[in-house]
């Protein structure tokens, strides 16, 4: 917050390189267009800008036990219970991972960019979101938006795909009412490889989960988890040939996997085709929100059971 500025101050600093302008200018236009076209919030957020000086915001935390997919959970005030922990300095989340390896657990750490603090605070763009591309720019100021407007406490694998079914379908909208059909196209393909990617993951968890369930004994079950993983890699090569040759997903699979890697993933995706179905039915922004907004004041199981879960997947994954 102390190296925050706002933007127009920064646009009008003449020593303001002219990318960092022009980014800051196409964040000015996405942030108006999410409060007019996608109905979400017009609070203090993307006003300013801060230079952490840094290549991500946070790092996150992700652990499970080593025979299960149920992410360990860390549980604050405001946000209520999540399914990672982030640290502001790389050196304290590894430390804090190794922790856990160390009792046992699967364990995986990753760089974060951004974050919302849900409007309680004013979040600032950051340096760490300049150089990206405009369809994941202008995504992840949508996503992180939606959070402000719609956040239950002690669920994030719903409000993750909340957030990501409106950061999908804003982008889309985004470049359809600007004419944009060679980005349009470029997103749609990109969306369709990462339903891919997750069908992959959904399948592989589903396999582990039969296995963890099974009686075997910790030696036995321990050997046939690497079989597992090792067939996700071999699915992967298989997917990577159906999609020409495309390695955007190299650097994810080149990693030892393991269950919290997967579980990092499905915190993020396992409710988005459920929710997909609820804002095509919906018709409209306004009326999908009261749809998310309704299911946000249910039991949490009833909400799982309308939106999350194996049954109500993308085609694709079944």
């Amino acid at each position: 917050m102390l190296r925050s500025r706002p933007i127009d101050r920064v646009l009008e600093d003449p020593l303001t390189d002219a990318r960092t302008r022009e980014q800051l200018q196409l964040a000015q236009r996405a942030r108006r267009f999410a409060i007019d076209e996608l109905h979400l919030p017009d609070g203090r957020s993307y006003r300013r800008y801060a230079d952490l000086r840094r290549p991500y915001a946070v790092w996150n935390v992700v652990a499970t036990p080593e025979f299960s997919l149920k992410p360990r959970r860390w549980c604050f005030p405001i946000t209520g219970c999540v399914s990672y922990r982030g640290y502001f300095r790389e050196a304290r989340a590894r430390s804090a991972a190794l922790h856990l390896f160390g009792r046992g657990d699967d364990v995986t750490v990753g760089g974060v960019p951004t974050y919302s603090t849900l409007g309680y605070l004013p979040d600032p763009l950051f340096n760490t979101m300049l150089a990206w591309r405009e369809a994941r720019l202008v995504g992840t100021i949508f996503h992180e938006l939606a959070h402000e407007r719609l956040y239950v406490q002690g669920d994030s694998e719903f409000n993750e795909a909340f957030a990501t079914v409106v950061e999908a379908a804003g982008t889309e909208r985004w470049f359809a009412t600007q004419g944009q059909q060679s980005q349009l196209q470029a997103f749609a393909l990109a969306d369709s490889r990462e339903r891919d990617f997750s069908a992959l993951l959904a399948a592989a968890r589903l396999r582990l989960q039969t296995l963890y369930d099974s009686p075997l004994p910790p030696a036995q079950m321990r050997i046939a988890k690497q079989r597992e993983f090792g067939r996700l890699q071999f699915d992967y090569e298989q997917q990577r040939r159906r999609w020409g040759g495309y390695a955007g997903y190299d650097a994810w699979f080149a990693r030892a996997l393991n269950n919290a890697d997967l579980t990092a993933v499905a915190t993020y995706q396992d409710c988005v085709p459920g929710l997909r179905r609820v804002l095509d039915a919906a018709g409209s922004w306004p009326a999908f929100h009261a749809a998310a907004e309704a299911l946000a004041k249910a039991d949490k199981a009833a909400r799982h059971a309308a939106v999350c879960g194996p049954h109500v997947t993308d085609q694709r994954a079944r």
